[in-house]
Formats: C-alpha cells, sequence, structure tokens
C-alpha cells in the first residue's frame, strides 16, 4: 500500500509541480507580492498532499523562535538541515518572505530558473570560490534589508539521516555579514521522505525550531555551536522515530 501511495504522490508531486510553473509564468509580469502567494498556495498544497495520498503530518516544535523574523520587515536568517525536497517547501509555509540560497545550475531550468529569479533567490556558483562568496552576501543584504528571511542549508545539500554532516562556510559569511538572528533548525524529514527515494513511509515529520544563536561569535565558534545545536536535535530526532515503528512506519 505505501509503494502505491507513494507513486501517486510522486506523479500528483511531480506533474503538478510542472504545470504549476507553467501556470504561473503570467505571474511574472505581475507584483511580487502575487507571486508570492502563489507559492505559499503551491507549498500548502503540497503539503496537503503528503498528509492525505501518503500519510505524512507535519509537527512544527519552537515555533516562538520564529517570531521576531515573522514581524512586518522582520529579516532573519533560518540555518536548516537538509534531508529531504520536504525541506525546500515548508518555509514557503512557516515564513512570510522566504528566499532560499541555492546552487546556479536549478536555474537553469527550463522555466522554474526564470521562476526562481523573479522570486529573488539567491543562486551560488560553487566553482567561482571568493567571488561567489561575495555575490551570495550582497544578494542576501539586498534580502534582509527589503524585510525578507534568508533560508540557507549549512551542509549545500541533501544528506541522509545520520550521515556525518559536512558544513560549509557560507553559513558563517552570511552571519557574519548579516546582523540578524540566525536561527538553527533540526529535522527528521528524510526519515519519511527519503533523498532520492520513491518511496514515502507515513508518520510525522518534525521540524524543530532552535534558538537563535548569539550575534558577534567568533567563525569557529559559530560553526561549532550551529552544528551541534543541528546536529545533536537531528539525532534525537531520528532515534525517536526508529525506536517508534509502529506509529511512523506503518504500512
Amino acid at each position: 500500500m505505501t509503494w502505491l501511495r507513494s507513486a501517486l504522490f510522486n506523479l500528483l508531486f511531480l506533474g503538478g509541480t510542472a504545470l504549476g510553473c507553467l501556470a504561473a509564468l503570467p505571474l511574472l509580469l505581475a507584483p511580487r507580492r502575487w507571486f508570492l502567494a502563489y507559492l505559499r498556495a503551491y507549498a500548502g498544497v503540497v503539503l496537503w498532499l503528503l498528509r492525505v495520498v501518503c500519510g505524512i503530518r507535519v509537527r512544527v516544535t519552537g515555533e516562538a523562535n520564529l517570531a521576531a523574523a515573522r514581524q512586518p520587515g522582520g529579516g532573519a536568517l533560518v540555518a536548516a538541515k537538509h534531508q529531504s525536497a520536504f525541506d525546500t517547501v515548508i518555509w514557503l509555509r512557516l515564513l512570510p518572505d522566504a528566499v532560499y540560497v541555492l546552487k546556479q545550475e536549478l536555474l537553469r531550468l527550463p522555466v522554474w530558473g526564470r521562476l526562481a529569479r523573479h522570486s529573488g533567490m539567491i543562486a551560488v556558483d560553487r566553482s567561482a570560490g571568493a567571488p561567489a562568496l561575495r555575490a551570495m552576501v550582497q544578494a542576501a543584504r539586498t534580502a534582509v534589508a527589503e524585510g525578507r528571511q534568508v533560508v540557507i542549508f549549512p551542509e549545500g545539500t541533501r544528506t541522509a539521516p545520520g550521515a556525518p554532516p559536512a558544513y560549509q562556510p557560507g553559513v558563517a559569511a552570511l552571519a557574519g555579514a548579516l546582523g540578524v538572528p540566525v536561527i538553527p533548525v533540526a529535522t527528521d524529514s528524510g526519515c519519511f521522505w527519503p533523498r532520492r527515494g520513491f518511496r514515502k513511509r507515513p508518520g510525522t515529520i518534525t521540524v524543530a525550531v532552535l534558538p537563535p544563536l548569539p550575534g558577534g561569535l567568533p567563525r569557529a565558534e559559530f560553526m561549532r555551536r550551529l552544528q551541534a545545536a543541528i546536529e545533536t536535535e537531528s539525532d534525537r530526532l531520528r532515534a525517536s522515530v526508529v525506536g517508534n515503528p509502529v506509529e511512523n512506519f506503518v504500512e
């Protein structure tokens, strides 16, 4: 049954995303706030499909830690664990005006890349070294000045639950340059929507929003505390899933 439900979800998610991108093209001529509302609606539909088709619910803990970011004009830097495509959807619902840091290759995708540019997503050329880092910081400064919330995945790519982390320096560069709260986020999304996995497992994805890190930390100390906060909580969430297979992996 899980395989059938997963196949249906994948068909609806991939097909719906493709059709949704085409339907959104006229919004390139409209104010950006219209496109933002469209993205929020799209994310809501994806979460609804997860619940109805796959039996996957979403639980968010520590939402109070997003209070400042949700204020009008509240810029913030969200440093989130990235285990699944789910993580690229959820922040469109949790934040009022999220902008993602993403790899430049994604902007080359037909239609989707054009929409991503229009929405102000921050693309990084990972092969360009220091100039790419400076361009990322400048784009993030512009976004924060506009009251947007920058979402970065510190490892730069999806990692399977329990895999050794490899945090990249980009998050430290943003933290030092933006002067806004840095909000760590842990998750167990990869236990239910696996990285590059076909099968979606019923259960409850937890998004754990952790207390913001204090500003002005030395870079090494910031990276140590960020990784410790995210990985410790992500490991705890994964352990609770493994220890409760009846609830989370029922066929």
